[in-house]
């Protein structure tokens, strides 16, 4: 019997009404649970055309047309990262079968992926301990996400090789963890010997390269540098640039997405971004699957050469997504221009970006033209949405996802502003500090993500999603680190 796949959550919450059974409050029977406030969904159960549909399915769907099964395996990495995990989603649907690296199988997405039934699970890290049997099987005792080679630390060559047995195609979003830089070549030779048809790489700028007196931050440059390597070698590939991850965005104290909540029921968030300056946005779990499998069906033809793709669908001012995220969540929230206050452990490599980070949107100072893009090259950056929307035309915007996704998120993380039965004020963090590791944030994917982010803990959720935008972590994700 097929496995059941976890995944209403990623792509659009089923409405629902939540009972607040966290920080330690219980209703008896006799009492009324209290309601979530956003929970009605644009697909509520009550809306007209879910009555027609339930009334009379046959007549609103057309006859179903044949469909010739897709006859390709692809290669993904980081399988519980947001972008991965988003793209197993929608290519398993469609018939196409998976080989999926994950680091674990603990959590909700590394448990979704690993019960697919169209998915082979090879488990481990892409990073190894170098040295005999015996010293390999010891635990990692170093900071793996410390930028460039790492002593004692080399590329599992064995899981790679074998990543790529049998396989056409290939979706590969690389992290910090390890060396990224030789465990992204390692991947591109592995999969140019399996004879990979088409090659996707999940890239993100390296700014010094495209203006000297712009600072690189270190995980985008490594990516940049993994990307110059996949052309090097001839792999027929294409190179998706991800945006800033709607769901970068929470209550809990974690660096640059951080929307503080305020005693009076409003947030307030504060970062480095000139707040009248266009920054590229995407909801990674929606719309990146979607976007990437297009690109495959298109093939090489279309999008091969080395040809970037930038994948945002707003482009938007930080000032503009408050009042895009307020209208969601319909509370005031306002932007504050201003440096990254770190409250939370963080890994030493996401650490040395953010300082990065802080540097090069601090060059434009009070001129909005004069801040770098957030892609590097202008051109890409002017292509947002126009060559997204080529892809995939069913985006999730960041005020969709405020009403919708955004407070399921919090919940599940500890947090109860969305109920009715509360009062909205600052302190209604009530037993959710207790939730995010120890006060230990992961990261992945090059991006700024909180993620999204969404991190796992160094010895065993840490992976992707990640993410090309920070990913957070939380109770709802306890599979993931900061992947893109």
């Amino acid at each position: 019997m097929p496995a059941e796949i976890i995944a209403d959550l990623a792509i659009r919450p089923a409405p629902r009404d939540i009972k607040a059974a966290a920080n330690g409050v219980h209703h008896h029977s006799h009492q009324e649970p209290r309601r979530h406030k956003h929970s009605r969904s644009s697909y509520s159960e009550v809306s007209p055309i879910a009555a027609a549909i339930s009334r009379n399915n046959s007549w609103i769907r057309p006859a179903k047309r044949s469909m010739p099964t897709p006859d390709k395996t692809i290669a993904v990495i980081n399988a519980s990262g947001r972008q991965a995990a988003s793209f197993i989603r929608v290519a398993t649907a469609v018939g196409y079968h998976v080989r999926a690296q994950l680091r674990n199988l603990l959590g909700v997405v590394a448990t979704e992926v690993s019960t697919n039934p169209n998915v082979t699970i090879i488990q481990g890290e892409l990073y190894i301990k170098e040295g005999d049997a015996s010293e390999r099987s010891k635990p990692v005792d170093v900071d793996v996400t410390k930028e460039g080679p790492i002593s004692g630390i080399g590329v599992n060559h064995d899981l790679i090789k074998q990543l790529f047995k049998g396989a056409q195609l290939a979706f590969i979003n690389t992290t910090f963890y390890g060396d990224e830089e030789k465990i992204g070549e390692a991947l591109a030779d592995a999969a140019k010997e399996a004879g990979i048809q088409h090659y996707i790489y999940s890239s993100m700028p390296d700014h010094h390269a495209y203006n000297p007196e712009w600072p690189s931050l270190p995980l985008w440059a490594s990516k940049h540098k993994v990307e110059a390597y996949v052309k090097k070698i001839g792999l027929p590939a294409t190179f998706v640039y991800t945006g800033i991850y709607n769901n970068n965005f929470t209550s809990l104290p974690y660096p640059l997405f951080c929307t503080e909540l305020q005693p009076d029921g409003s947030w307030i968030w504060q970062a480095p971004f000139h707040p009248d300056a266009k920054l590229p946005w995407l909801d990674a779990e929606h719309d990146v699957g979607p976007a990437i499998l297009q690109i495959f069906k298109d093939g090489v033809k279309k999008w091969g050469d080395g040809k970037r793709v930038a994948l945002a669908y707003e482009m938007l001012t930080p000032r503009e997504a408050c009042k895009h995220f307020s209208r969601g969540v319909g509370r005031p929230v306002r932007y504050v221009r201003g440096p990254i206050e770190i409250k939370v452990k963080i890994p030493e490599g996401y650490r040395v970006q953010l300082e990065a980070l802080e540097a090069l949107y601090a060059l434009g100072k009070d001129d909005p033209k004069k801040q770098p893009p957030y892609f590097g090259d202008q051109e890409l950056e002017d292509s947002c949405p126009r060559v997204a929307l080529e892809l995939w035309e069913g985006p999730r915007g960041l005020e969709e996802y405020a009403r919708e996704v955004f407070p399921l998120e919090e919940q599940a993380n500890g947090l109860r502003w969305m109920l009715e039965n509360d009062d909205g004020g600052g302190d209604n963090h009530n037993g959710a500090h207790g939730h995010y590791h120890n006060g230990a944030i992961s990261a992945g994917n090059g991006n700024l993500s909180p993620p999204q982010e969404q991190l796992e803990s160094e010895d065993e959720d840490d992976d992707d999603d990640e993410e090309e935008g920070l990913v957070m972590r939380g109770m709802r994700r306890d599979d993931e680190e900061w992947l893109a």
